[in-house]
């Protein structure tokens, strides 16, 4: 049975939720009946009925007491990889997700009456770049500073200890949605005459919509079952070349010249990020949602 939304606290808090995703949540929980608050290092405007808290993902604060009687706890914080992988900046994505996790766990253990569930942001990268070969929840831990970083996002969202807190870890895929998010960029190119195949197009990726990544997240608010690691990605991954032609036909554009994988890195090295972002693919499956009978929209 599920969490009654006639509940007097219907109060889910997001920490790092002032990204894309984040926003969408909370856009879709106020429409479901619940009462979003973004824990935020930069609290600004938001949209109505979305309330932002100041934070500081290293420390204790005056921000905990948002999660005192509240339904849910959502994680979302962590550095964004899309950067040059210096030794600063590998520090930095590392510490920020084992940071937020630690003084998250601190501040559940604090509660009087601490979130009844914690669902926790992963990623697809734990798998490394497994070439063609499915994924599901028990595929083997791949290789790279991704999946490094990974397995030790993962430990340590193990380590918590709270008996009060059922605990979901989403290992999220590509995740698409009008407005924002990894989209943007992307269609902006293929306008550009940009949208060609990237490398040898064979990479694979795993894609979800947004508003089915937010309805997962609901089901583990929700469903006591829902406990443990989850692929929250869709069920049909694509190869890049597929999904590039997807994009053009959805935008209206022609064919595009490919991108080789030369240019890629040439691209990166100017844009400051790492061309592995493009060049890697996953073929990834939400196998336990699925079997649980979640219906993809």
């Amino acid at each position: 049975m599920g969490f009654s939304l006639n509940s007097p606290s219907k109060r889910v808090v997001i920490a790092g939720g002032s990204g894309f995703l984040g926003q969408a949540l909370a856009r879709d929980l106020i429409a479901w009946g619940y009462s979003p608050v973004v824990l935020s290092r930069t609290p600004g405007q938001s949209p109505t009925g979305i309330r932002s808290v100041a934070w500081n993902a290293q420390s204790l604060g005056k921000w905990q007491s948002e999660l005192d009687g509240a339904v849910a706890l959502v994680n979302m914080t962590g550095r964004s990889v899309d950067c040059r992988y210096t030794v600063a900046n590998r520090q930095a994505i590392l510490s920020s997700r084992l940071d937020s996790v630690r003084v998250l766990g601190q501040a559940v253990r604090a509660c009087a009456a601490p979130p009844p569930s914690w669902i926790q942001a992963g990623s697809l990268a734990l798998y490394g770049d497994p070439g063609d070969r499915f994924c599901d929840e028990s595929a083997p831990v791949g290789e790279g500073f991704g999946a490094e970083v990974c397995v030790a996002w993962e430990a340590a969202f193990g380590a918590e200890i709270l008996p009060g807190t059922r605990k979901t870890l989403l290992r999220i895929g590509f995740a698409l949605g009008s407005g924002g998010g990894a989209l943007t960029p992307l269609a902006q190119l293929a306008r550009w005459g940009l949208g060609g195949t990237v490398g040898s197009g064979k990479q694979f990726i795993s894609w979800l919509h947004v508003a089915d990544l937010n309805t997962m997240i609901r089901w583990a608010i929700e469903r006591p079952e829902v406990a443990g690691t989850y692929n929250a990605t869709g069920p049909s991954p694509v190869t890049n070349q597929e999904f590039m032609a997807q994009l053009r036909r959805a935008l209206k554009r022609p064919w595009s010249p490919p991108t080789p994988a030369l240019a890629v890195h040439l691209g990166a090295f100017f844009m400051r990020t790492e061309a592995s972002l493009a060049l890697t693919g996953r073929r990834c499956v939400p196998a336990r949602f699925q079997q649980e009978g979640f219906a993809f929209q």
